[in-house]
């Protein structure tokens, strides 16, 4: 009989997930309510920054930061091609030109040399993505960003709870970082609120113009009115805003998972460690490739990627990824370089823009990794890639 099916990832939802989102039902308030606000202070506070604005998804949250930043037509925004498209898309909606950088071939995360060497007078913004969950190198593309006088976001859909250390050797939860800092909630992340994300900035203009952006670039602050006041009825459409609005519900969810992230995040680290072990076997030598960890940074595992040498193995991609399909091991690909897709291609992009990333896809797996995972799930997924 087949061991049942372990998907890569999965939320964890437990009975009091379960009630919160209950009380909220209950309540006066299913959005627009306190719930909210409650939320984004909690995940401020967590990653220690000044402001936090919920929005509906985390591609909106992405696409509220490149507004936020000013993006605009002919303006070029560099980033990794090794993430979800929403990133780049982000850059798009908004009329400017994402601009890929390669990655590092040891963490996987765009490399601040091959940035440096992608700005141009009409280069705005640097997005970096944490990618699996390792922090970017951030203090060193904040440090260039600062030089060419650029905004820096950091896409952490993958990392909240990582660390990364300082010049001076302390670490410090990203979140605070870059200028504006994004979080997904979707249910494979970190915590979940079915769909949802979250924008961190210290910069109290940012967060004006953000709490705006997400609601139709309407306001009723007496302090942001551009006219007079009709009366206490009165607000205002400033800009062209969206309807990008987390539900008091979601919020709810948020603020319980968000209790138990950290108890989420030491079981992924407890499973990459088991992962770590197992794969470095003499069995898997010159055959598989672990995640490399950089000394000055704490992931939070997000997702776990096997390299494969498939020449040593004497098997094609294709055949691994189908047979550990065929076991029930929910594998998948993170991530098909972006400008491979055919809407990209579509715009003028080609293959070869960034060598190692565009190596790097044609070798790896992503294997399953959630805090639900049993120690028994974890040995039968290592049991299955020695049998493949």
């Amino acid at each position: 009989m087949k061991h049942p099916y372990i998907p890569y990832g999965r939320q964890y939802i437990d009975e009091e997930d379960i009630q919160a989102v209950v009380d909220v039902l209950k309540s006066d308030y299913l959005t627009t309510g306190p719930k909210i606000h409650e939320f984004e202070k909690k995940v401020a506070d967590y990653v220690g920054c000044k402001y936090a604005v919920c929005v509906a998804t985390g591609t909106a949250a992405l696409h509220g930061a490149c507004y936020a930043a000013d993006i605009s037509a002919n303006d070029e925004v560099i980033t990794t091609p090794m993430t979800f498209a929403a990133t780049s898309n982000s850059i798009l909606y908004l009329g400017g030109k994402p601009v890929f950088a390669d990655i590092d071939p040891r963490t996987y995360n765009i490399d601040p040399l091959e940035i440096e060497k992608k700005i141009t007078k009409k280069t705005k913004a640097i997005i970096a993505v944490d990618f699996t969950g390792q922090p970017a190198e951030l203090f060193k593309i904040k440090d260039l960003a600062q030089r060419h006088n650029l905004i820096f976001i950091e896409d952490a859909a993958h990392s909240l709870g990582a660390k990364i250390k300082d010049s001076q050797g302390n670490w410090q939860k990203i979140g605070s970082i870059a200028d504006i800092t994004t979080f997904s909630f979707h249910p494979v992340k970190h915590i979940t609120t079915a769909e949802g994300g979250m924008i961190c900035t210290n910069d109290p203009k940012l967060y004006e113009k953000l709490t705006l952006f997400r609601s139709h670039g309407i306001t009723r602050s007496p302090g942001l009115l551009i006219d007079k006041s009709h009366g206490k009825w009165y607000y205002e459409q400033q800009f062209l805003g969206y309807n990008y609005r987390l539900s008091d519900l979601q919020a709810a969810l948020g603020i319980s998972q968000l209790n138990k992230l950290d108890s989420f995040i030491k079981r992924r680290r407890e499973i990459a460690a088991l992962y770590d072990k197992a794969f470095s076997e003499s069995i898997f030598k010159n055959r598989i490739t672990i995640p490399y960890q950089a000394p000055h940074t704490k992931s939070s595992y997000h997702i776990y990627i096997l390299k494969f040498n498939l020449s040593a193995i004497g098997k094609s991609r294709e055949e691994i990824f189908n047979k550990l399909s065929d076991l029930n091991v929910g594998v998948n690909v993170h991530y098909i370089p972006v400008y491979y897709h055919p809407y990209y291609q579509y715009l003028g992009y080609s293959k070869g823009l960034c060598p190692i990333a565009e190596k790097l896809y044609e070798n790896i797996i992503t294997i399953p990794l959630y805090p639900g995972m049993s120690n028994e799930d974890v040995n039968y997924v290592i049991k299955s890639i020695k049998d493949v």
